[in-house]
């Protein structure tokens, strides 16, 4: 198994970085490839999960080590690929998603993308109790907090990254502060979910 890839980071694409490690380029696919954005033709490490078929060989990378983690019991329930890991991976912060499990709740986890009734109560049932570990020692004790809706620390990360993307297309900085008011007013999303409204809005200006 290939546990991680220290190297440089050659390339930056919808859906998969490749980091270069002694003349060989190594693509992997990542959940929120813009996270990269500013280690562009820099070292950097990054946690790898080798996902083999026997149709299909691919590398799944994450900054961190418990995304990892999680990325490969999410891969153990019954319905959900890597397809769908990434996506959870993708739009959830870890401790959230745990409180999500312990708390039994199926209409948040409903919301991601391909996760009904079924698979939620399937990933109820399979991952209960064993990810308590990446809860914060409070929630370990108490009633377990999480909101709904992405905290608005997290969503400014989100845009932050998504602001970066669309400099590294070519737009100056006045053109995407003018985007940063109008996606800060906007729904929750993922970083390409912002990227996508910021070209939207930048097109029609």
């Amino acid at each position: 198994m290939i546990s991680y890839i220290k190297g440089q980071l050659t390339t930056l694409e919808e859906g998969s970085i490749t980091i270069e490690v002694s003349g060989i380029g190594y693509e992997i696919l990542c959940a929120n490839p813009f996270h990269f954005e500013t280690q562009m033709n820099k070292e950097v490490k990054v946690h790898t999960y080798h996902y083999i078929r026997e149709d299909n060989q691919s590398l799944y990378g994450f900054r961190k080590k418990e995304d990892k983690q999680l990325f490969g019991q999410l891969l153990n329930v019954s319905g959900i690929g890597p397809k769908g890991a990434l996506a959870i991976l993708g739009t959830v912060s870890v401790p959230e998603f745990v409180s999500a499990i312990e708390q039994e709740d199926e209409k948040y986890l409903t919301k991601f993308p391909g996760v009904g009734k079924k698979t939620a109560r399937q990933m109820i049932l399979d991952l209960k109790g064993k990810l308590i570990v990446w809860l914060p020692d409070e929630q370990n004790e108490e009633t377990l907090f999480y909101q709904e809706d992405l905290t608005s620390r997290e969503k400014r990360e989100l845009i932050d990254d998504a602001i970066e993307a669309l400099k590294a297309l070519g737009y100056t900085e006045k053109e995407v502060k003018m985007v940063r008011t109008q996606l800060e007013k906007s729904k929750q999303g993922t970083v390409d979910d912002y990227v996508r409204q910021g070209l939207q809005m930048l097109m029609k200006s």
